[in-house]
């Protein structure tokens, strides 16, 4: 945990904790602060600070507040948070959702508190939003999950109809804390800041969090380290940096033949483009040998794109065989199709039985359970999306972003291997204890060919040495580190895949130095 009690952003900056908590989890630190002599009205008092200062730093121009509470601790923190503003001598308004008679311990003693400041609190009908404003969620805690219920329902809608600007305490009210998801038929707030307390949240960082949360700060309330060690971590984030200064360094004297060779085995008619895109890919990443096997009618192509490439017309499985001899690891999936000659590309490859990226149509028909049988094997990495993820699992696409770490677990569990789960807030299971999630990423990677350079990055990692899962970690972080940096010049309207090369070479190169 970082000692740091400033702003880590959700574009993986590296004041961003590692270590990723469920809301029973933090409820545990909480406990154990608590025990250590830590009252919880302090803990309650340093949360309403944290989240103030951010607050001003933010709207430094703000007009006045208004802070929506529910009946828990939550609440608690919305009435410090307004009490003070208060002090401040801004004007504050609290909208009450739940009676402030039924609030208990620390959350009533919140409340006095901000009664003694002169904070004025409104039932939600009397309310008027007002421009210049800033509103603040203190409506439901980290424990909230399911559906939601009146008058709930009422307030998020209101807050999110407000067009006003909206901080979140700890955690999106509406949103699973656990998950990211919203429950099917509720609502979220959708916030532009969001501040956790003394973990953050898995749930922020992936599926609806982060378009939920917005920007997330985050503030361990000065609980200490050995609290932190009493709490098993289930769920990290993955640290790029660490990864590329991990880097293995290349000898003077290395030859292309110590650096792997990537076979990418796809393009049916119609998706040529897609092998070319993982070529390049793998290529860039430093693999020594690339080659390609596809429909003999994308070698010209290919050829003239990346004349690097090794590119291999093939009709049918028997003409693949024999050139699976010579690859270390296979990319199966990119432009693959489902026709029968996409099933006998799949079907040779997995009888090769090297280490294997699967992705796109080649989980489609494996999924499918037509061609091989499916078996758990330790030497593949799964990159489903998750509608891949679905099939493969035999849920709907709503059934696995409702859980998305269940969900990844529950891939790698049957499969074996390495499964990545594709989406905002990638997830890696590999078997181990811990989840490995990727703060990197943006929506400017919702365009077609941004998995097939993936899964180049991926395969070419393996090729070098470079073991699954932690290949996996890197390629995944690489490639969504990449876009990052693309759309400051491009923008997320006009990302393609292509345009993430110069800066996936950018990243290994800072490496290099």
């Amino acid at each position: 945990m970082n000692d740091a009690h400033e702003n880590i952003a959700n574009d993986g900056s590296e004041l961003l904790p590692l270590e990723l908590y469920t809301a029973a989890d933090v409820r545990e630190l909480d406990r154990l602060a608590i025990a250590s002599g830590i009252t919880g009205i302090s803990l309650m008092k340093r949360a309403g600070h944290a989240a103030f200062n951010v607050l001003i730093n933010e709207w430094p121009e703000c007009e006045g507040l208004t802070v929506f509470v529910g009946g828990g601790n939550n609440g608690g923190d919305g009435y410090v948070i307004a009490a003070l503003a208060a002090q401040r001598l801004l004007s504050v308004e609290v909208v009450t959702i739940a009676a402030p008679t039924e609030l208990n311990g620390d959350a009533q003693t919140a409340y006095q508190y901000a009664l003694q400041e002169g904070v004025q609190c409104i039932s939600l009908d009397q309310w008027e939003p007002k421009g210049g404003r800033v509103i603040v969620d203190a409506l439901l805690g980290t424990g909230f999950s399911g559906v939601l219920r009146e008058p709930f329902v009422e307030a998020i809608a209101t807050i999110n109809d407000s067009g006003l600007a909206v901080l979140a305490v700890d955690v999106p009210s509406g949103m699973c804390a656990d998950t990211g998801s919203v429950a099917g038929g509720s609502v979220a707030v959708a916030a532009q800041v969001t501040v956790a307390f003394v973990g953050v949240k898995r749930g922020l960082l992936t599926g609806r969090g982060p378009e939920l949360a917005g920007e997330v700060y985050f503030n361990d309330l000065h609980v200490t380290r050995e609290i932190y060690t009493q709490v098993p971590v289930a769920t990290e984030c993955i640290d790029l940096p660490e990864m590329l200064a991990n880097l293995p360094v290349r000898a003077a004297d290395t030859h292309k033949g110590e650096l792997g060779h990537v076979m990418i085995i796809g393009g049916d008619y119609g998706f040529g483009g897609a092998v070319i895109l993982a070529a390049e890919a793998a290529a860039r990443a430093g693999a020594g040998l690339i080659s390609v096997a596809t429909r003999p009618e994308h070698v010209s192509a290919l050829l003239a794109r990346c004349p690097e490439v090794m590119a291999i017309g093939v009709t049918s499985g028997q003409e693949l065989a024999p050139w699976l001899a010579r690859p270390s690891v296979l990319v199966v999936g990119p432009g693959l199709g489902q026709s029968p000659w996409s099933e006998q590309m799949l079907q040779q490859a997995d009888a090769a039985n090297l280490p294997m990226v699967v992705d796109a149509d080649a989980l489609n028909i494996l999924s499918a359970n037509r061609v091989i049988t499916i078996e758990s094997r330790e030497n593949w990495l799964l990159t489903p999306h998750p509608g891949e993820a679905a099939r493969l699992l035999n849920l709907s696409t709503a059934e696995v972003q409702a859980d998305r770490f269940t969900a990844v677990r529950e891939l790698q569990g049957r499969f074996g291997g390495v499964a990545l789960l594709k989406g905002a807030g990638s997830l890696i299971a590999d078997g181990s204890d811990i989840v490995s999630l990727l703060t990197e990423g943006n929506s400017g990677m919702a365009s077609g060919g941004m998995g097939d350079v993936l899964s180049g990055l991926l395969g070419s990692l393996i090729a070098q040495g470079i073991p699954l899962a932690r290949a996996a970690k890197l390629g995944s972080a690489l490639h969504a580190a990449a876009a990052d940096a693309a759309v400051t010049n491009i923008g997320v309207r006009s990302l393609l895949a292509s345009d993430l090369l110069p800066y996936v070479c950018d990243l290994l190169a800072q490496a290099d130095a």
